[in-house]
């Protein structure tokens, strides 16, 4: 059955509220290498994606047979973003790294507009600038952000990262014909890039049980289904309002540090969360 554009974007909004679990994951089993845990997490996503594709008949290798474009487009956005994203957190300070990040959700609202059939709207970017100032007052912390030219390389990978996933996020939907369960194939690919990357440029670290519990838990969420749904949002859903929407990501990810004794409470965290959800309401005024 054919989701509506309503229905597609609360589809994409549960990508939102998955993401919101990252943190709390990667935390947990924090021992283990990056590339590591992204080739382990991602490859638990590909194993779930192949074992829903037999329980329903399925055949894996012909939901693989994909064009170019799509294979070419997945691994651009889920691998590209994440070694972007590494690279940039080994090249300049984590509260720069992820300020710059965090433009993505801008641009997409920004980007959503060169698509046929999508006009930009002030109240959309307005929520966007607001979504945007929250997460930055949150992530900024009591202290300013210290730019150093000495990071620039790490900045302009961080803003790489913003890019990289906004133009993958809007550009899904001129690929609309691709079923999004190939999000599936893209995660295989992103598994076996990060295993190369992994093998390169860290040492391999023996996860314990529970750290197989984490990364098989990112798979089956935030760096799985949410890959999936955040696919049926971008092709069918409220683009713009997804866009400023994906702000609620790092505060759900805060709140449930704090919740789980993993951080600490700051003004700046209820702040953010009224801004988000201030920018998503302007955002969402007669778009829905």
């Amino acid at each position: 059955m054919a989701l509506d554009r309503r229905q597609a974007t609360a589809v994409g909004f549960g990508a939102v509220l998955l993401w919101g679990t990252l943190a709390p994951l990667a935390v947990a089993a924090k021992a283990v290498p990056p590339f590591q845990m992204t080739a382990t997490a991602f490859g638990f996503a590909f194993a779930f994606q192949i074992g829903l594709w037999l329980a329903r008949g399925q055949s894996p290798s012909e939901r693989l047979r994909l064009p170019a474009a799509a294979w070419l487009h997945g691994v651009y956005g889920l691998f590209g973003y994440h070694a972007l994203y590494f690279f940039a957190f080994r090249r300049a300070q984590a509260v720069e790294v992820n300020l710059i990040n965090y433009l993505w959700p801008l641009l997409i609202v920004l980007f959503s507009a060169l698509l046929p059939g999508e006009r930009l709207r002030a109240l959309q970017v307005l929520g966007a600038l607001v979504g945007f100032a929250g997460v930055a007052a949150m992530i900024g912390g009591d202290g300013a952000p210290a730019f150093e030219t000495g990071h620039a390389i790490g900045y302009v990978a961080a803003l790489g990262c913003a890019v990289v996933w906004s133009s993958y996020s809007v550009s899904a939907r001129l690929l609309s014909q691709v079923p999004s369960d190939a999000v599936g194939g893209a995660c295989g690919a992103t598994a076996a890039l990060a295993l190369v990357c992994h093998l390169a440029f860290e040492t391999t670290h023996g996860p314990d049980v529970a750290e197989w519990l984490m990364m098989a838990a990112m798979g089956l969420g935030p760096t799985g289904a949410a890959f999936l749904m955040w696919d049926v949002g971008m092709k069918r859903g409220n683009m713009p309002l997804l866009g400023v929407a994906a702000y609620a990501a790092p505060v759900l990810s805060t709140a449930l540090l704090i919740v789980l004794g993993l951080g600490e409470f700051r003004p700046a965290v209820a702040l953010a969360c009224l801004a988000v959800a201030l920018g998503a309401a302007l955002a969402g005024r007669r778009s829905a």
